[in-house]
């Protein structure tokens, strides 16, 4: 039984079944006479069998040939259609965009602008995975993640999309209760709520006016393992912590949440669209476009 048969040459085949001739084969490949020849004969030999019956004035399809032939055209049809489709997917939105992105950023940024997207693509499915941990894009089949932060080496591609500022605050009834700080030393006598995703918790770095830096190591009071949690926490006067600026401004905004020592500033994050692949599929092009000019419009 053949087992090393070189596809290449079961286009050759049927373009000369097609054909008619020899010569006339080789005009439609755009190859020499000789060269037809030879992959027919090679393609006898790795299958072990005769395919075509040659004479001077003529060449007929031995049974074996004519059934092999039957079955060529099959493949090659499929092999088309799938090149076909896998050009339109590249071309225009189409199939199942998977992604996955935080908790706290998914509901509160993706999600929304998710669905706007949708309308603008009604072809298309969505499947939304959020989840704070990081996720592995090719083993679990994601089209594109959105991370927040700053992003490890690896082999991905990615696209920046735009920051987010990280805001020290607490809530009024929490400020009324133990006092607003005033200076970063008062920081460690505070009620720290801690998020444990990070690698550092209890130790930030302020950036003051002057440009000069100092750490602050703080004392907590409470853990969270996500960010909404840390948020609901801090709302409801359970302490002080830092939070992104997507999730507090409309609680800054309407006054359930306060700035505090605004003076200071720390590092702004980037929020990237993360995704495996050279050349990532026209949903996922469309999304990160979608997406970018999203957050591109003034609040």
């Amino acid at each position: 039984m053949a087992t090393d048969v070189n596809l290449n040459r079961l286009a050759v085949f049927v373009a000369l079944v097609r054909a008619g001739s020899f010569t006339a084969a080789a005009e439609t490949l755009g190859m020499t006479k000789a060269m037809v020849s030879q992959h027919l004969a090679k393609l006898e030999s790795e299958l072990g069998v005769t395919l075509v019956s040659r004479s001077t004035r003529r060449m007929t399809l031995t049974e074996a040939g004519t059934t092999f032939h039957a079955a060529c055209v099959g493949i090659l049809a499929e092999a088309e259609a799938a090149i076909e489709q896998v050009g339109r997917s590249q071309e225009k939105p189409s199939g199942t965009l998977r992604l996955t992105a935080t908790g706290d950023y998914g509901t509160a940024v993706v999600a929304p602008v998710l669905a706007d997207f949708m309308r603008a693509n009604p072809q298309l499915q969505v499947d939304l995975v959020l989840t704070d941990h990081m996720s592995d894009l090719i083993a679990e089949r994601f089209d594109l993640a959105i991370r927040m932060g700053w992003l490890r080496d690896s082999n991905l591609r990615s696209a920046r999309l735009s920051s987010f500022r990280q805001l020290l605050v607490a809530s009024p009834a929490y400020l009324a209760q133990h006092g607003q700080p005033r200076t970063l030393t008062d920081l460690p006598g505070h009620h720290w709520i801690a998020l444990t995703l990070l690698s550092t918790p209890l130790r930030w770095t302020f950036t003051a006016p002057d440009g000069s830096r100092r750490t602050v190591r703080m004392q907590q009071v409470a853990q969270a393992n996500n960010v909404a949690a840390a948020h609901a926490l801090v709302r409801h006067g359970a302490g002080v912590s830092v939070l992104p600026d997507y999730l507090v401004t409309d609680d800054i905004r309407e006054g359930r949440l306060t700035v505090l020592l605004a003076q200071y500033s720390l590092p702004v994050c980037g929020i990237y669209a993360v995704y495996p692949g050279r050349q990532p599929p026209a949903k996922v092009r469309a999304f990160i476009d979608h997406l970018r000019a999203t957050l591109a419009e003034p609040a």
